[in-house]
């Protein structure tokens, strides 16, 4: 997919985190080392589907290598380590079967899933396909903040 631009001080912040730990409260971690295998943990623990992943982290950028199970779930992944405190660019090398790429919306003051969802799809009303498509970074329809990256799936990927 490419290099994705992300507010490096906004998101959830990360800790390492074994692998009964749930992402939930992080403190940050300053060792490039332990950040990259902290945000592996992170997907890990997310459920998902990546084969032979890794990921290397330096000075606020996450590169992401991998297979994986599907488009929803490699952009899944991008946006989740993105939208992640101190990461401030992500590249995809991951692969994936072909399937068609959703559009990457970046939140701005003022916007809400419905004025989104009217913007894309032309319904206020598929604002919860939105929301779907962005689980579990995203834990209520309600809170999204300016700056965060949302991934907006074509209308025929969601049927």
């Amino acid at each position: 997919m490419g290099l994705f631009q992300f507010v490096k001080d906004a998101g959830e912040k990360l800790r390492n985190l074994g692998k009964d730990d749930k992402p939930e409260v992080k403190p940050e971690v300053a060792d490039p080392g332990q950040t990259a295998e902290a945000l592996s943990s992170l997907v890990g623990n997310m459920g998902f589907e990546v084969s032979d992943l890794r990921i290397g982290f330096a000075s606020g950028r996450a590169t992401i290598y991998g297979e994986a199970g599907s488009q929803e779930t490699r952009e899944k992944v991008v946006l989740l380590i993105g939208n992640t405190n101190g990461v401030a660019e992500v590249e995809d090398l991951m692969t994936v079967a072909n399937r068609p790429e959703t559009v990457m919306y970046t939140v701005v003051s003022g916007d809400s899933l419905s004025k989104i969802s009217k913007e894309h799809y032309g319904d206020p009303m598929k604002y919860n396909m939105i929301f779907e498509a962005n689980r579990p970074m995203l834990s209520h329809p309600d809170k999204i903040y300016p700056g965060q990256v949302l991934r907006i799936p074509p209308l025929e990927q969601m049927a």
